[in-house]
């Protein structure tokens, strides 16, 4: 029972995935909430550690299944000391496009989820002693781009409602961080991200290659640890300096590899 206790959602695959594995490599017992129970069942069957991780089925916009799913874990584990509000949707249209239902959705899952999600662990973490929140943001909330007019937004507001959260929570000992990712292998980005795409982002990023969800997951860890003891309201972009750099930099490239 002291040892500590993570709750992941949208931990079924991709950054929640690996942060949920990487928890664990590092003695947590994990909580793992997602939306699609068949992925879900896989993921639990894939890790095989029974003992340390629970598997709930839950959408984290419903503000009644976001509070049972951590009455849930704090009953099963006895405790809770940090939570990751992962769980996230896009649609990818233009504005003109995007309808009032795509937008409310995405609004719902990726800015509300955070909200009722903190909002219902934030007391169980406090009973013992506080804990550590990160929100996964999104480059895409730190400089606009196409095609991302509500998931764009959601990601901006979730970095403020980060801010907020911060403020507020640090009476109760919680601390409460976001990671921004850049430019992600994920199943999402190999699925959308065409060749010319993949280039464009090679293009604009300096360390010239996309993430790994481990190199997220890390970040994500480490802002829950005692290593982060004195860190708060931060919105960290983990994305090879795509936020630093601005334009001319493939042609610096092209420069240097022609001399």
């Amino acid at each position: 029972m002291t040892a500590k206790v993570a709750l992941v959602t949208g931990a079924a695959r991709g950054i929640g995935l690996a942060t949920a594995r990487r928890f664990l490599a590092e003695g947590w017992r994990v909580v793992l909430l997602d939306i699609d129970g068949a992925l879900l069942d896989a993921a639990a069957a894939a890790i095989a550690e029974p003992e340390a991780t629970l598997a709930l089925i839950c959408d984290v916009s419903d503000a009644a299944a976001i509070r049972g799913a951590v009455q849930g874990a704090a009953a099963r584990f006895g405790r809770l000391d940090a939570l990751v509000n992962n769980a996230g949707i896009a649609v990818f249209k233009p504005i003109l496009e995007t309808t009032p239902e795509e937008w409310s959705r995405v609004m719902a899952v990726n800015l509300t989820g955070p909200f009722l999600a903190t909002q219902a662990a934030a007391p169980i973490m406090a009973e013992n002693g506080g804990g550590a929140v990160v929100n996964i943001t999104s480059i895409s909330g730190l400089r606009a781009s196409t095609l991302r007019v509500a998931y764009g937004t959601s990601k901006a507001a979730l970095a403020h409602l980060t801010k907020q959260q911060a403020v507020e929570l640090a009476a109760l000992g919680i601390r409460v961080n976001a990671v921004a990712p850049g430019p992600v292998d994920t199943a999402m980005a190999k699925a959308v991200h065409t060749a010319e795409i993949r280039r464009d982002y090679h293009d604009a990023i300096p360390l010239n290659r996309y993430g790994r969800e481990e190199e997220l997951a890390d970040a994500v860890v480490f802002l829950c640890s005692e290593r982060a003891s004195y860190l708060t309201g931060q919105v960290i972009a983990v994305d090879g300096g795509f936020d630093a750099a601005g334009i001319g930099l493939s042609t610096l490239r092209a420069e240097r590899r022609n001399r």
